[in-house]
């Protein structure tokens, strides 16, 4: 546990969002691409890195012969260049900076099959009565399924669980007659 006295001021972090005008970010996308690049080559793999103004924040695009590595496990690798990246291109940008990174369109395919599984389940769930309480995921992951799954009337989602451990619940609202 942490006492008062060790916290830190925060504010020099940069932990905080900035709207930056499509010219700004468009700025900082040679930025993002060649630390990234970089990053790529130091791992000892040959890729193409790519990158654009997307949503109001860079989306790098990663595509080489060694693909899978990159990906990782679940999207392991990925989200931890991710997240290396997001803090060294925020770093050069002196605050926040949205990033995504992906690998030969991982995410997509990622999500699009969360969905599908989250339908699926949830349809389980409902015909059954029971509820059904997914692995563990990234809380990108969750958000998908919760996504997927918000239209639905006769079930809702929670997540449940701290840290690494969190995971969605599908809950049926209606008892099985």
């Amino acid at each position: 546990m942490r006492e008062e006295n060790d916290k830190t001021d925060k504010s020099d972090r940069t932990d905080k969002r900035v709207d930056r005008s499509p010219e700004e970010l468009e700025g900082l996308v040679g930025t993002a691409k060649d630390l990234l690049r970089e990053l790529v080559e130091k791992m000892g793999f040959d890729a193409k890195v790519e990158g654009a103004v997307e949503d109001g924040g860079i989306r790098l695009d990663v595509d080489g012969p060694d693909s899978a590595l990159l990906i990782g496990k679940k999207g392991q690798t990925l989200d931890a260049i991710q997240f290396l990246m997001s803090r060294m291109v925020s770093h050069a940008a002196g605050d926040r900076v949205p990033l995504v990174v992906d690998v030969e369109g991982y995410r997509a395919r990622r999500e699009e099959s969360l969905s599908n599984m989250a339908k699926k389940l949830a349809d389980e769930a409902v015909a059954l009565g029971k509820v059904i309480t997914f692995d563990p995921m990234t809380p990108r992951e969750r958000r998908v399924i919760h996504m997927a799954l918000a239209g639905r009337t006769e079930l809702e989602t929670k997540s449940q669980g701290e840290g690494s451990d969190r995971r969605v619940q599908i809950i049926p609202l209606k008892p099985r007659s």
